[in-house]
């Protein structure tokens, strides 16, 4: 299929767009090429390298008329990165659609948006008045393993949102241990049952509050820089600078430097630099709040 033939050489030359100073395929959208960009910016200011690139595609639908096709599909991209002397894989999912004119691609744009829309409409009592909980521990690797084991996938115990990614680190920081609270009421504590669940469970704005009011159970202690972070520790952004803080990634690995290294959800990514000015939603007037979650 001449259409097929015309997807993968683009998704060739996309993959080694990463070898070049600069992104100028006109079919990505301005913000894509301006992520990628930054993207090598930021591995050329550490001192990292793309030393090997796969990609993996699975198309997921295909319709098309007399000239034009339009091509939703799923790319797992994988690279070998090295900084220094040390090495370490950085993946990322998405779903992607491509336009095609006579079986020539004219553009070729992700699907996945990355920050909450919804962060500027909920409200949380800030420490609900409710009997005093257990003490726990944090178990940080087992939150780290389900970062790992999920990152790419969805774990039908909890529902999928389009926006996943304050489900995906709520579930993380369960998997570690952190206790449930407030139910039923959404605006109070931190939990999920069944087909409800809180705000500060799903929504990046109210977790990012929760975390810096909560005063038992699931808690955060605000740290200064990113390199204080233990694995298992939270970030949340503000991609804006406006106070409405829009997505949270989870702390797997640290680089060269002491840099942490994170998974998420939305736009499904394992080992990316924290920074994330390789994101479209990025501006220069982004917002980092960083969590060292405590024991309860």
């Amino acid at each position: 299929m001449e259409w097929l033939t015309s997807l993968r050489l683009f998704i060739e030359e996309y993959n080694a767009s990463f070898t070049r100073e600069q992104i100028y395929d006109q079919r990505l959208s301005q913000l894509e090429r301006e992520a990628l960009d930054r993207k090598l910016k930021s591995m050329d200011d550490r001192g990292a390298v793309i030393v090997n690139a796969k990609v993996k595609v699975k198309i997921l639908e295909s319709r098309s008329d007399d000239v034009e096709r339009d091509v939703t599909y799923l790319i797992l991209r994988s690279y070998l990165i090295k900084q220094n002397n040390k090495f370490y894989v950085e993946e990322s999912m998405e779903r992607r659609k491509a336009i095609l004119h006579d079986n020539v691609i004219r553009q070729d744009e992700g699907l996945n948006r990355e920050g909450d829309m919804k962060a500027d409409i909920v409200n949380l009592d800030r420490d609900p008045d409710i009997a005093p909980m257990p003490r726990y521990r944090y178990n940080r690797l087992e939150a780290v393993k389900y970062a790992e084991r999920w990152w790419n996938s969805h774990n039908t115990a909890y529902r999928l949102f389009d926006n996943d990614c304050t489900n995906f680190i709520s579930q993380c920081l369960h998997a570690g241990g952190a206790p449930m609270r407030g139910h039923p009421n959404r605006s109070k504590g931190w939990w999920y049952s069944g087909s409800t669940w809180s705000y500060s469970w799903a929504v990046a704005n109210a977790l990012r509050w929760y975390l810096s009011g909560s005063k038992q159970g699931l808690r955060g202690e605000e740290v200064g820089s990113p390199e204080q972070l233990m694995l298992g520790d939270v970030i949340c952004y503000d991609f804006d600078g406006d106070g409405r803080w829009q997505h949270n990634t989870m702390v797997v690995a640290k680089d060269d430097y002491g840099m942490p290294l994170v998974n998420a959800h939305t736009y499904n990514s394992r080992m990316r630099y924290w920074e994330y000015t390789d994101s479209t939603a990025y501006t220069p007037k982004i917002k980092y709040k960083f969590f060292r979650i405590v024991d309860g």
